[in-house]
C-alpha cells in the first residue's frame, strides 16, 4: 500500500496497446485536476530538502509497500514500465516490449540499461529478483504481487504457528516455473490464468529488478539500496534523512534535473510546514489541517502552492480477529452512518476531500458511483436503528492513528460524530510513527478502528480490491476472506477486453459493500507547498511530488 481522489481525467489503459509499443503520454495532466508548477524556469543541478518519514522496512523494493521507504525507492528505481506523471498512463521503461496472444504467455524484451554501480541490467536480475520476492522464507511483502505467475503456490510456506517455514512447512520450490531466462535482453513470464492486465502492473516497485549485489546480502543491502532510476542512494542517518544524488549513468527517459533530494524526517507536520515558511524544508507534500483552515497556507505561500486530485482512497479499517466487538457488519454500518464526512470536510480539511461513496477511487477505469449506499450518509437516526438491530455495542470504542501523521483532528472529529450519533464512547489515540503503526497492525494488536490510506501502484480498478482485500495480501489488515470475492477477481482478470473485467471487478467490489470490512471516508486531493528556491513542480497522479522533474531557480 502505497498509503489522495476524484474526476481527475484517467483514460482506460488497454493492455493491448502497451504490448507492442511504448505509449506516448500527454503532457495534459487532466482538466479536472490541476497540478502545480513554479513560474520560473528551471536550472540544472541544485539540491533541495523534502518532507520525509520512518520507512517500515530497509529500501528493498519487494519488502516495501508504504509510502515512507516507496517515495525513496521511486527515485532509485526503475521497472519494465513507467507511469506517465502526468497522466498515469503506462509507457515503456527498461521493457522494449511486453508481447503477448493469449493475455497468460509474456515475452519481455530488454532495453540497454543499466544500475546505479555500473552493471548492466539483465533478464536474469529480473527473474532471480522476482523469484527471491515470492519465495515465502524471505518473508517480503510485496510476494503477493507475484502470486498470478505460475509456480508462486510452490514457493509458499505450508506450515502453521509462529514459524509455517520450519521443517515440514518449507516450500517445494525456490523458483517459479512460469518464469524463464531466453538471453540477457529476454525473459518470458507465463500465469497461472489469465491476466489482462499484467503489463500495467509491471511498473509497480515491488516489480523492480535487483542488481547481482542484492543476492550476497539482501538485508545490508536494504540500508544502501542500488537501483536502475534517475538518482542513487547516498547515506540513511536513522530518524533524521535519507539523501539521494543524481545518477550520471541513468539510462531512461525520465533523468533527474536536480543534483541531490534530501528525504528530512519529521514526527509532526505542522513542524514541518513551520520550517517550509523558514526555508529550511523546499518541498511539503501534505499541508497539516491546520493551515487549510482558512486557505491559511495560500495566504502563506502564495503561488507556491499546487493541488491535485490523485488516486488515494482514505478509509478506517477493522480487524475482527484483535476485536471481536466489531465482527458484525451491521454494526460496521451503523458506525460508518453515524460519521458527518461533510461537516469533518468543511471544518477539518476546509473541503479538500470529497465524501467517499465507494471503495475505488474515481480517477481509475471502472469506478462505480455509490457502491457503498446508505451506508456511508451520515443519518444519526438511521444509524442508531441499525445499532439496535445489529444488537448494540457495548464498552469503549478506539480510533488509532498514526501520530507522524496529520491525523489528530480528523479522527477526534470522527470519533466525536459517532459519540453524539450513537452514544458510543470513542478516543482517538495515536502511535508514535508509521512504522510502529503497521507494525502493530501487522501483529493484530490494535483493537477498535484504525485510520488507513490507499494510494494506488498501478491505474487499475483491480489495484483498489486486490492486494487490500484478497485474503494473503500484504495490506490485508482487516482478516478479511471471501473466497466469491477472490473468485470474481480472477474472473476479471481472465476477460477478454477492458469492458468485462471492469464488470467483473464491480462485480467484487459489490461484495465488499455485502461485507464492509472498512469504512470509507474520502476521496482526496494532494496539497502540496514549496519554498522560494524552487521553480517546477508538480504533482503525479498518484498524489507524489515528480522528483525527477523538480528544479530550482
Amino acid at each position: 500500500m502505497r498509503g489522495t481522489t476524484r474526476t481527475i481525467a484517467v483514460a482506460g489503459i488497454s493492455a493491448l496497446a502497451l504490448l507492442t509499443a511504448a505509449c506516448s503520454g500527454s503532457d495534459d495532466p487532466g482538466t479536472s485536476g490541476t497540478s502545480g508548477t513554479g513560474t520560473a524556469t528551471g536550472a540544472a543541478g541544485g539540491e533541495i530538502v523534502v518532507h520525509g518519514c520512518t520507512p517500515e522496512n530497509p529500501l528493498v523494493a519487494s519488502n516495501t509497500s508504504e509510502t515512507c521507504g516507496g517515495n525513496v525507492l521511486d527515485t532509485l528505481t526503475a521497472k519494465l514500465v513507467h507511469y506517465n506523471s502526468k497522466t498515469a498512463d503506462p509507457e515503456m521503461d527498461i521493457a522494449e516490449s511486453i508481447e503477448t496472444d493469449d493475455n497468460q504467455n509474456f515475452t519481455v524484451k530488454l532495453k540497454p540499461y543499466k544500475f546505479a554501480d555500473g552493471t548492466d541490467v539483465k533478464a536474469e536480475n529480473f527473474v532471480k529478483a522476482w523469484n527471491y520476492a515470492a519465495y515465502g522464507p524471505n518473508g517480503q511483502g510485496g510476494s503477493y504481487f507475484f502470486g498470478p505467475i505460475e509456480g508462486f503456490a510452490d514457493l509458499q510456506c505450508t506450515g502453521e504457528g509462529d514459524d509455517p517455514c520450519a521443517d515440514k512447512g518449507k516450500p517445494k520450490a525456490e523458483e517459479m516455473t512460469g518464469l524463464k531466462v531466453v538471453d540477457d535482453t529476454t525473459f518470458t513470464i507465463k500465469t497461472t490464468e489469465k491476466v489482462s492486465n499484467l503489463p500495467v502492473r509491471l511498473g509497480y516497485t515491488a516489480f523492480a529488478p535487483q542488481p547481482d549485489v542484492f543476492f550476497t546480502d539482501p538485508e545490508a543491502f536494504g540500508k544502501k539500496p542500488v537501483g536502475a532510476g534517475p538518482f542513487k542512494f547516498e547515506s540513511w542517518t536513522e530518524g533524521q534523512s535519507i539523501v539521494v544524488v543524481k545518477n550520471p549513468d541513468y539510462s531512461g527517459a525520465n533523468a533527474a534535473k536536480l543534483d541531490k533530494i534530501t528525504f528530512k524526517i519529521y514526527q509532526d507536520t505542522d513542524a514541518a510546514y513551520n520550517e517550509l515558511l523558514s526555508g529550511a524544508l523546499d518541498v511539503l507534500d501534505a499541508i497539516p489541517v491546520s493551515a487549510l483552515i482558512d486557505d491559511k497556507y495560500k495566504t502563506d505561500l502564495g503561488d507556491r502552492t499546487a493541488q491535485r486530485e490523485t488516486g488515494v482512497i482514505q478509509y478506517l479499517g477493522i480487524n475482527p480477529k484483535a476485536d471481536p466487538s466489531l465482527e458484525n457488519p451491521d454494526i460496521r454500518r451503523a458506525i460508518s452512518m453515524a460519521i458527518d464526512r461533510d461537516t469533518i470536510n468543511k471544518q477539518i480539511f476546509n473541503g479538500t476531500r470529497v465524501a467517499a461513496t465507494g471503495w475505488v477511487s474515481p480517477v481509475v477505469d471502472g469506478y462505480q458511483e455509490n457502491v457503498c449506499g446508505e451506508s456511508c450518509v451520515y443519518d444519526p437516526a438511521k444509524a442508531k436503528a441499525a445499532l439496535e438491530a445489529a444488537g448494540g455495542y457495548t464498552g469503549k470504542l478506539t480510533l488509532t492513528y498514526n501520530g507522524d501523521g496529520d491525523h489528530k483532528a480528523w479522527t477526534e472529529a470522527t470519533c466525536n460524530s459517532i459519540k453524539n450519533a450513537l452514544g458510543i464512547e470513542c478516543t482517538a489515540t495515536p502511535k508514535v510513527d508509521f512504522k510502529t503503526f503497521l507494525t502493530d497492525l501487522g501483529e493484530e494488536k490494535i483493537k477498535g478502528m484504525f485510520r488507513m490510506g490507499w494510494q494506488m501502484d498501478y491505474p487499475s480498478i483491480e489495484n483498489f480490491l486486490a492486494p487490500i482485500y484478497t485474503a494473503n495480501a500484504d495490506s490485508n489488515y482487516f482478516a478479511y476472506n471471501n473466497p466469491t470475492f477472490e473468485k470474481l477477481l480472477k474472473e476479471a482478470a481472465a476477460a477478454d477486453g477492458l469492458d468485462a473485467a471492469n464488470a467483473k471487478y464491480q462485480e467484487a467490489e459489490k461484495t465488499i459493500a455485502s461485507d464492509f470490512p472498512t469504512i470509507p471516508m474520502y476521496y482526496g486531493k494532494a496539497t502540496m507547498g514549496w519554498s522560494d528556491k524552487v521553480a517546477t513542480m508538480d504533482i503525479t497522479p498518484f498524489g507524489v511530488p515528480d522528483f525527477s522533474n523538480i528544479s530550482v531557480k
